[in-house]
């Protein structure tokens, strides 16, 4: 099972900056425990949130045909709750981008105010492992990653046709 923890791309600048949402829902098992009485979004699956997001720009920056992976969380600082109703905004931008490695940016906000700064580095695999054989398939964007974009270019087609 692949957890996905964006609903949607609501604007992608290739090689440049990508803004996603998430919608929380009480509806998610994970806020049960978290924390009884008081459920709120864990931190943790928020910089996995902006991870994605990321990621996602980066991979998309090379086509896909590297294996993008995080390899290391440079920020992250939380300033308010995230709790079920809510809608966040997660902005990424790329930093730098180089064939082995990128840094990212990124914004998590909640109707306007800043819930999280959260900066990233990732990792190009294939570019850096030396000697190490990774298959062929690219086993980090799945296909449920790339339907996100698609989903997205296909709401700016109908956008345009309108």
């Amino acid at each position: 099972m692949r957890w996905i923890w964006i609903d949607k791309f609501v604007d992608f600048q290739s090689g440049k900056s990508a803004s996603a949402i998430k919608n929380v829902s009480l509806a998610e098992e994970h806020l049960h425990d978290h924390f009884p009485g008081f459920p709120v979004m864990p931190e943790c699956l928020m910089v996995e949130a902006m991870a994605q997001t990321a990621g996602i720009l980066v991979g998309e920056a090379g086509k896909f045909k590297e294996k993008v992976i995080l390899a290391k969380v440079n920020k992250a600082q939380f300033f308010k709750y995230v709790r079920p109703g809510d809608q966040i905004r997660l902005d990424a931008e790329i930093l730098s981008i180089a064939p082995e490695a990128a840094s990212t940016s990124g914004r998590i906000s909640c109707e306007g105010e800043t819930v999280a700064e959260i900066n990233l580095m990732f990792s190009h695999l294939d570019n850096n492992i030396s000697g190490r054989k990774f298959p062929e398939e690219n086993f980090v964007f799945t296909e449920m990653f790339e339907w996100l974009l698609r989903d997205y270019a296909a709401s700016q087609n109908i956008a345009e046709q309108s």
